[in-house]
């Protein structure tokens, strides 16, 4: 099925005849091919699930995604894909997609065990520099979700977050995710601690998604540098201190020396941990720990899957909660 997706996309674009395809792994959402064609074009072809049931917010993603691509383009440079042609009509003859260029590398995830210290540290600070790039780009105006699929965007930050959190909590009740705390509870202890989002009052653009799967990692050993970051489709309008719950993934980003320095040489200053910060920062990843959480349901995870994420992921909500509290 996914060829024949693949297949009406090209045909769509005039594009028939490619030297070859190649199925593109690591994703749970989309259907990703690789096309390559004898003139030396490379593109990345990606369509999203005709039919899905998903989290709320995974609606119309291939817009997120789309809009993460262009407004990132002007500070990102080489490292993020440029959009070929989209279409977010999944009722057009192709159906939704969006075709853009091939970057070069291997997911850093594949690739971490190789890397020296060094290596590491330098990657790092090129991560930092690009990641504090992005931040600077300012959205149109308001807070959320390009898509809007929990409605138009937020006038204020607060507005939208809590949107958001509210969303993935119904989201679990919906679905009867496990989760660690009862729903009321957890939304007694975000909204508590939400007058700290009234600090956000720029709509950066936010990654929201950018752990080591997403980021490519090319050239030789001792020649590494950063080949891409993809995969924009989480992207939203708010603040940017939420990207740092998945640049360090399950970790600390105060440690990410190399990370930090990258990120101040881009923004011009140091990122400080105030106390606001940290306390975003546990509302951020609480909404991610919830959403990691709930959507093991809809996606039919398997028990290995299941199991894996409540043991590495319930307890770290229960400790960003507690910090909240």
């Amino acid at each position: 099925m996914s060829v024949d997706a693949t297949t009406a996309v090209l045909e769509a674009l005039g594009a028939r005849g490619p030297a070859s395809r190649e199925p593109l792994a690591g994703g749970t959402y989309n259907t990703v091919t690789r096309v390559r064609f004898a003139d030396g074009r490379d593109w990345v072809v990606k369509i999203p699930p005709t039919h899905s049931t998903g989290l709320s917010y995974e609606q119309r993603l291939l817009v997120n995604e789309v809009t993460f691509y262009g407004a990132a383009a002007s500070r990102g440079g080489e490292v993020i894909p440029r959009v070929v042609h989209s279409e977010l009509d999944p009722g057009a003859p192709a159906g939704a997609y969006v075709v853009m260029t091939a970057l070069p590398g291997h997911p850093w995830s594949e690739v971490a065990g190789e890397l020296t210290a060094d290596e590491t540290h330098a990657l790092r600070a090129e991560f930092g520099a690009v990641v504090g790039g992005l931040h600077r780009v300012t959205g149109p105006g308001g807070y959320g979700y390009p898509a809007e699929p929990l409605g138009p965007l937020s006038p204020t930050w607060r507005e939208a977050f809590t949107a958001m959190t509210d969303a993935v909590l119904a989201d679990a009740v919906t679905y009867g995710a496990r989760l660690p705390w009862p729903v009321g509870r957890i939304h007694e202890v975000l909204a508590g601690a939400s007058d700290v989002l009234d600090e956000v009052v720029r709509p950066a653009l936010v990654h929201f998604d950018l752990w080591q799967g997403n980021l490519l990692v090319a050239g030789e050993p001792g020649a590494r540098h950063l080949g891409g970051i993809i995969d924009g489709e989480r992207m939203f309008w708010g603040d940017p201190v939420a990207d740092l719950v998945s640049t360090s993934l399950f970790g600390d980003p105060e440690t990410d020396q190399g990370f930090l320095a990258g990120y101040a040489a881009a923004t011009g200053a140091p990122l400080l941990f105030t106390p606001s910060v940290r306390r975003r920062l546990g509302l951020y990843r609480s909404y991610l720990y919830l959403i990691m959480l709930t959507e093991t349901v809809p996606r039919g995870a398997g028990p290995d899957a299941v199991e894996w994420t409540w043991k590495e992921v319930a307890p770290r909500l229960v400790a960003a909660l507690e910090g909240l509290a």
